[in-house]
């Protein structure tokens, strides 16, 4: 009987310690670290890791620091505070569509990623990694708004997403020639993108106890996110750390991201600061967010000039726009995937074409195009630009609209498709399917639609844009 008992005691023992070793403690770059059990069975998601040392203060508009380390086990639990930004009006139509208008605190503190894996732990494990950058116009948005909800649709599929914020607008994206003076590359501006690259060497150091290879990592982002991707793939900073990149509404090789040189940002922001007599960097780090809104709109209402923030061409994070350096062969040679929606804010059917030509003459690695062309239910918005985002994160749950089997099959195809592109660089994945690369000899689209029943995903050498829908 004893021995029964003490046969029983000890696989009781067993089971709690294999429990308890599926959401084990890491440590990473500034401590240990523990994350939290999702609905999702052995999908682990850790919240608000810090990837640098908070830009406030003193470290505003400066170049991302090492993370300060914490004391004891750091529970992962909380999203950080998203970029400081304007509120989206609730009663606009993004403001409804995507819920994203006062639901989270904003901050200048705002240098935090999340993670989701099934294999936290486990370092010989080797996932391919996946890291989203929302959209916004480098201006709003944040890692974890609800239409990007989708780590545990990823992570199940064995692929570790990671979404990071940024610093946006004139936190993330103002430059001055006393900044520029202070700094050790004698440049300025690009604090967002320097960020995002920060994020990439973060995932790239620390990955590994999560399960990931450091040596498979795919960016991907939409709009201002998608933007981001391009300018990662050409930086001299960021290019050598990616495998692979999805491209979403970004548009393709064309002259619609020209850049602003560093010498017309750097004029046009001492302008603005001489005009309200702010002419020391202890002047300028003292405003408040909100003081810089509007002092901008001020400025703008009364010399009529223009002030707004984006990357900037500065020689050290960006050489050239995305399309010279691809002209160039300057980019990352790596598999793309690039595409928009039937409804986008412009119709980027030429410049997607023609960079996955240029990718096909000048590359052996391939480009694959698409169009999202599902009209969504509900109403007669369309396929407008980011409505592909509750397909790529399966969020439908955070949307009003009534989506039908059909959609849920498509987001299903969506999200292996690029997943199978994040793991093996082709969206068909290991096998050869349907979705072939574009080139001049096979210039397709794939195009992803749907019925009330059924995904209907075709290639077409002519994709069909029905004009831009994008309202505010």
């Amino acid at each position: 009987m004893k021995k029964i008992y003490f046969f029983i005691l000890t696989c009781l023992f067993l089971v709690l310690v294999s429990c308890s070793d599926s959401n084990p403690t890491l440590t990473i770059e500034g401590g240990q670290i523990k994350g939290v059990k999702t609905m999702t069975n052995g999908i682990i998601a850790y919240k608000g890791i810090p990837f640098a040392a908070p830009p406030i203060g003193d470290l505003r508009w400066k170049e991302p620091k090492p993370v300060v380390p914490w004391e004891g086990v750091k529970v992962a639990d909380k999203y950080g505070d998203a970029a400081a930004q304007v509120t989206w009006d609730p009663e606009s139509f993004y403001g409804k569509e995507l819920r994203a208008s006062g639901s989270v605190p904003f901050s200048e503190d705002c240098l935090y990623l999340n993670v989701w894996t099934p294999a936290a732990g486990q370092t010989d494990k080797k996932l391919p990694v996946a890291m989203w950058i929302h959209g916004g116009g480098y201006r709003e948005g944040f890692a974890f708004e609800p239409e990007m909800d989708g780590g545990e649709d990823w992570a199940s599929r064995g692929v570790i997403l990671v979404t990071v914020t940024y610093r946006l607008g004139v936190m993330g994206f103002f430059s001055h020639p006393l900044l520029s003076e202070e700094s050790s590359n004698d440049v300025s501006g690009n604090y967002g993108l320097l960020d995002q690259i920060a994020a990439i060497k973060w995932i790239y150091k620390n990955i590994e106890q999560f399960g990931g290879d450091p040596d498979n990592i795919t960016i991907f982002g939409q709009s201002a996110g998608a933007g981001s991707v391009q300018s990662l793939c050409a930086s001299p900073l960021s290019k050598t750390l990616i495998s692979k990149a999805i491209i979403m509404s970004g548009g393709g090789l064309s002259n619609i991201r020209p850049g602003v040189k560093l010498d017309t940002a750097q004029v046009i922001n001492k302008s603005f600061m001489d005009y309200f007599n702010k002419v020391t960097l202890d002047e300028m780090r003292a405003l408040s967010f909100e003081e810089l809104l509007e002092m901008s709109k001020k400025y703008m209402e009364a010399t009529k000039k223009h002030v707004s923030w984006w990357p900037i061409i500065d020689g050290y994070v960006l050489n050239g726009t995305f399309s010279s350096e691809a002209l160039a062969g300057n980019i990352a040679d790596i598999p793309y995937t690039i595409g928009f929606t039937a409804n986008d804010l412009f119709d980027m059917t030429k410049a997607v074409g023609d960079f996955c030509s240029l990718r096909a003459k000048t590359s052996s690695k391939p480009a694959f195009a698409y169009l999202f062309a599902r009209q969504l239910p509900g109403d007669e918005s369309g396929a407008f630009h980011s409505s592909d985002l509750w397909y790529v994160f399966h969020s439908f749950s955070h949307s009003w609209r009534p989506f039908t089997k059909g959609d849920e099959a498509l987001s299903n195809k969506i999200v292996d498709y690029w997943t199978n592109f994040a793991n093996f660089g082709d969206p068909n994945g290991a096998e050869k399917g349907i979705w072939t690369p574009y080139s001049d000899a096979h210039p397709e689209f794939m195009v992803f639609d749907a019925d009330t029943n059924n995904a209907v995903c075709t290639m077409t050498t002519t994709p069909e844009f029905k004009g831009n829908t994008l309202r505010r």
